[in-house]
């Protein structure tokens, strides 16, 4: 179970496989997406990684979110969020996960705010069908019509699907398929529409009912503080290695 990654909407465009046929893509862009903190089993109760994204100015965070942003050797982020994981996946706390985190060909949810509608109509909202356009019916054919009994029930029963506000709601959508990444400019191109409005947040993360590829790094593909090449090996395997050149050079 690895970690996601945070990205902005960019929009939506098309491409061309080789059979020549079009694709619907919608483009994410990742950009500074680095590891925050660790939530551990023995302090936390479950095992995550908490991860940030793009930069806030520090006159506009709170004194407590500026010491946690210090602890981790890291500026300011403005959107953050957590992914949970194995205990085996965890990624250093300062690495900067790239876009080759994910393979071309594997599938992906993405999670995002959906754009607000406002107040709407039962029709609008919940697809009711409506009234008559004619025989009898005048004004009202957009109702919704009947919310409840006469004396028996005598009220209207909780959850009623009826107007209201509509949209701006987190939605996930499932398996969408990543057509392209693009490391240098830090794009992801995926199949199909992704929840939200342009520049908003985007989670992106494994799909739960697809298997992950054999070609997916694990714990992931991130970049280390002051290293320029990205690395998928976990930090537990590098920490023995290093220690044993120690000894040696001694």
């Amino acid at each position: 179970m690895r970690s996601g990654v945070i990205a902005q909407k960019v929009g939506m465009t098309r491409i061309f496989n080789d059979a020549g046929e079009h694709v619907p893509v919608t483009v994410l862009k990742v950009d500074n997406c680095q590891v925050v903190a660790h939530r551990t089993l023995e302090k936390n109760g479950y095992t995550a990684v908490q991860l940030g994204v793009g930069q806030a100015k520090p006159q506009n965070t709170t004194r407590a979110l500026r010491g946690h942003f210090a602890v981790a050797k890291v500026e300011p982020k403005r959107k953050m969020a957590e992914f949970r994981v194995e205990e085996t996946d965890l990624i250093p706390v300062g690495a900067e996960l790239t876009v080759d985190h994910f393979v071309v060909g594997q599938f992906v949810d993405v999670t995002g705010t959906s754009i607000g509608k406002g107040f709407a109509g039962g029709m609008k909202r919940h697809n009711f069908g409506g009234l008559r356009a004619t025989h009898g019916v005048s004004v009202s054919h957009r109702s919704i019509g009947s919310t409840g009994g006469r004396q028996d029930p005598g009220k209207t029963f909780k959850n009623k699907k009826m107007p209201g506000h509509m949209g701006h709601e987190t939605v996930t959508t499932q398996n969408l398929k990543v057509v392209l990444t693009d490391v240098e400019r830090g794009l992801i191109a995926v199949e199909g529409a992704v929840p939200g409005n342009k520049g908003g947040w985007i989670l992106v993360a494994d799909a739960v009912k697809k298997k992950l590829p054999e070609a997916a790094p694990k714990p992931g593909k991130f970049r280390l503080p002051g290293a320029e090449a990205a690395s998928d090996e976990p930090a537990a395997d590098v920490a023995p290695a290093t220690e044993a050149a120690a000894e040696e050079n001694v």
